[in-house]
């Protein structure tokens, strides 16, 4: 009897050091570093909530409203998202002065989605030098897709210079002949815009008749379209942020000019920029598109803006369907939760950028169809599709394929 009792217990004892033995292993697998935790992801962000970039704010109150929504989903793996977002009013000192206070205050485990050309400029040595990881810039400018020399930095949107090239493309085929003119913004933003325009050209960049470029700082560009208007082009390049993307739609109705407009698509929102500028100066404006328009009612039984469309209700009542920033902050925000979802109990800063460079055919609630993400070690472009579309009444009508515009960054 006691020998049958003994080994009883030892066979208990066994299955318990067993058990001790998986479970304490499970434990010591939860990897953290500075801004993560058994209950808790720090994840900071800087926007123009205020300056000349200030439509772009909405994108930070999307994401936030998004990681709420997640929050009381029950968070990623247990832990909830703390998303702490600053005003740098889209001056690159401020910004590194919010990154740094990000980094060294609030102690955050990586910088997601900061905004604008020249303020991720300004913090992406810091941020490398740190080893934090610089996620899903809100820009498209080509070299946030250099994953040797800035390994904690990587893009979300397609880059301008890859845009860029798609409408010389289509420039060639549809107006071969055509004079054209280029407004620009005078930083990194607008001269990849430039770039990829001319490369895109080619030997027909002698055709560009006029480049002209203004300074954020501005407050308003009219004397730069009068200028533009005297040069007589018959294509007009909007290389802009918003409130000057509709002003400039606005001043060539004013004149009553008629070029060929195209517009970038961070300017391409129906509600922060043609709205503003009037849909009957907008009619016939070109651009081109990644992500599906919450003011065009053919996505209104497409199950991933059903989606969009409730989280929005729920979260953000009363928000503006038809501003593109609602639709760019839900899409991203939703990047960076399946990243942090890929990391399961490895919440180290090495592994958020190990998972992002490992997404395959990732396909937010929306984007277009046909648009995937996919990045890789040596791809630290996301999205590299875009389809042109034309503003007709009071909303964008996609025409023509899914043009890729990968840009070689070597």
């Amino acid at each position: 009897m006691l020998s049958r009792q003994a080994t009883r217990s030892a066979a208990f004892s066994t299955a318990l050091i067993a058990t001790l033995a998986i479970s304490g292993s499970a434990f010591a697998q939860k990897k953290y570093d500075t801004g993560a935790s058994d209950t808790e992801i720090k994840i900071g962000n800087i926007m123009p909530y205020s300056g000349p970039a200030s439509s772009y704010g909405l994108i930070g109150k999307t994401e936030e409203a998004y990681f709420k929504m997640i929050n009381d989903q029950g968070g990623i793996n247990g832990r909830k998202i703390n998303f702490i977002t600053y005003d740098d009013g889209y001056s690159p000192p401020k910004a590194v002065e919010q990154v740094r206070k990000l980094v060294e205050s609030d102690e955050v485990l990586l910088v997601f989605n900061p905004l604008g050309t020249p303020s991720n400029s300004a913090i992406q040595k810091y941020l490398n030098s740190k080893k934090i990881p610089q996620l899903f810039v809100a820009t498209g400018a080509t070299k946030w897709n250099d994953a040797k020399d800035f390994p904690w930095t990587i893009g979300w949107q397609p880059s301008y210079q890859s845009e860029a090239q798609i409408y010389a493309k289509f420039l060639m085929k549809e107006k071969p002949d055509a004079k054209i003119a280029i407004l620009y913004q005078n930083d990194d933003f607008g001269k990849d815009y430039l770039k990829g325009t001319k490369d895109g050209l080619g030997a027909k960049a002698s055709q560009i008749v006029l480049e002209e470029s203004y300074e954020v700082s501005e407050p308003t560009i009219d004397s730069h379209i009068v200028k533009i208007k005297a040069a007589n082009p018959d294509v007009l390049l909007i290389y802009t942020t918003p409130k000057f993307g509709a002003q400039t739609i606005k001043k060539t109705a004013e004149l009553n000019w008629k070029p060929l407009q195209i517009i970038t698509n961070v300017s391409a929102s129906v509600g922060s920029v043609m709205q503003p500028a009037g849909f009957e100066n907008a009619q016939g404006v070109l651009s081109a598109a990644y992500a599906k328009d919450g003011a065009d009612s053919q996505w209104d039984n497409d199950p991933g803006m059903k989606k969009w469309s409730a989280f929005l209700d729920k979260y953000m009542p009363g928000a503006n369907k038809t501003d593109g920033n609602l639709v760019y902050g839900y899409g991203v925000a939703q990047t960076l939760v399946k990243v942090l979802q890929m990391c399961g109990d490895d919440l180290t800063r090495a592994n958020v950028m190990k998972q992002a460079a490992s997404l395959k055919d990732f396909e937010p609630d929306t984007l277009l169809p046909g648009v995937k993400i996919n990045t890789s070690a040596t791809d630290f472009a996301p999205i590299s599709q875009l389809q042109m579309q034309r503003f007709k009444g009071e909303k964008w009508e996609l025409f023509g394929p899914i043009i890729s515009g990968d840009v070689n960054t070597n």
